[in-house]
């Protein structure tokens, strides 16, 4: 997923080799004392606007997932001005803020956690996805050092093959994420453990299996705990990043030697058995399907393979376009219509690699820049904003209005 916690431990390994104290540095991080008092989110100080049909920019703004920076926020926050004016549809939240290499950025307690989205939730009309990467082990948000509890990681729980076991653990990740408010697991990891020397999936032991059928049987069980807890859940990184040498994290990754049609098989079974609620893309390169654009990009894969081959036409939520995969080699706005293009739903701006406070605005302006001029069509932001909402809809404590063409709070009047 996105800048995944991976990074997170990227960045403090590089802090460990400059300071040689690796150890030192993982377990002394310090964090800010408990914050009982947050500042408020106040409606009263600039109404958040009220929906009474589903334009093109709340369908836009429904598009979007973005990173910020703060264990809380208030009025002038531009996250809180994204969700109340832009009609933001998702934000993804971070224990280690990457630009900075600083250990503080959205969490420090479950306490602290809880409040933040809470006043997130506060402040937007419609449904907010409210995501974050907990795979578990190493690759987790929400660690153990800030009051949540430990977990195992994929590769642990592939090695032990035990499905209740697996079973046990995801209920812990989602009983864990539904009481703070967080409704999107970016997880599991449906990649085959096809190079042990993976540099960003097996190394930091994400994935479960090189056996298909061995990944499809945890993860079908990871998905199933949290839907019993009513926690959706994420498939990545399609069409498969478990062959790859390179991370792409920092620029392209071509596997178009090492990728195989086996590392489609998790994905096909979990689809076929109805638990694919959305799906991540991953930033590879495949020359054999397609020579021009990596997967988050590309037509022939996202439209052709997983839509029509696979019969997928749930959410597809792209890995953060502002990785060096996509930003340093197409570009702002060729990115975002390549991907939308391409039939992505959701288009994440992590901004734990780059950290831009206006790129909410910036991505609408493009977007509706690409609409007006009829490269994109209104069809097509509506195709998105369907399976936006459709996916909304299951997520509890709200209720769909047909009227409004969308959903609104059931607690609103």
């Amino acid at each position: 997923m996105i800048y995944s916690a991976i990074l997170s431990r990227r960045a403090f390994l590089m802090l460990v080799v400059q300071t040689i104290t690796a150890m030192a540095l993982l377990v002394s991080c310090e964090t800010s004392p408990e914050n009982t008092n947050p500042p408020s989110v106040s409606s009263a100080q600039s109404p958040k606007k009220r929906i009474t049909s589903p334009n093109i920019d709340v369908k836009i703004g429904q598009m979007l997932m973005i990173g910020f920076r703060g264990l809380e926020v208030d009025n002038k926050h531009f996250i809180v001005q994204d969700i109340r004016e832009r009609y933001l549809g998702g934000v993804v939240l971070f224990d280690y803020d990457v630009p900075t290499q600083q250990p503080v950025r959205n969490i420090e307690s479950p306490s602290q956690v809880k409040a933040l989205i809470k006043s997130l939730n506060s402040v937007s009309d419609t449904p907010l996805l409210v995501a974050i990467d907990q795979e578990g082990g190493i690759v987790t948000r929400l660690k153990e050092r800030h009051g949540f509890p430990s977990t195992v990681s994929h590769q642990h729980l592939g090695e032990l093959n035990d499905l209740e076991t697996t079973h046990k653990q995801a209920t812990l990740i989602a009983k864990t994420l539904v009481d703070l408010g967080i409704n999107l697991n970016l997880a599991p990891v449906v990649d085959l453990c096809a190079n042990p020397d993976n540099p960003i999936i097996a190394r930091y032991e994400r994935c479960f299996s090189a056996d298909p059928l061995v990944v499809t049987d945890h993860a079908r069980q990871f998905i199933q705990a949290h839907h019993e807890q009513k926690v959706l859940c994420a498939l990545k990184h399609f069409p498969g990043h478990g062959s790859s040498t390179e991370d792409s994290h920092f620029g392209l990754t071509d596997v178009t030697d090492t990728w195989s049609r086996l590392e489609l098989e998790p994905y096909v079974r979990i689809i076929e058995a109805g638990q694919a609620d959305a799906i991540m893309t991953a930033h590879v390169y495949i020359a054999s399907i397609d020579d021009q654009y990596p997967a988050t990009l590309s037509q022939v894969i996202i439209e052709g393979i997983l839509r029509k081959e696979l019969n997928y036409d749930g959410v597809v939520i792209s890995d953060d376009i502002q990785m060096g995969a996509i930003v340093n080699r197409y570009g702002f706005q060729v990115a975002i219509q390549k991907a939308i293009k391409a039939g992505v739903d959701i288009l994440v701006f992590a901004n734990n690699s780059l950290y831009e406070e206006d790129i909410a605005i910036r991505a609408i302006e493009v977007i509706r820049e690409l609409v007006q001029k009829g490269t994109i069509s209104e069809t097509r932001i509506n195709e998105s904003y369907r399976r936006i909402q459709r996916l909304k809809s299951r997520l509890p404590a709200y209720v769909s209005y047909s009227h409004l063409g969308g959903l609104c709070r059931a607690t609103d009047n």
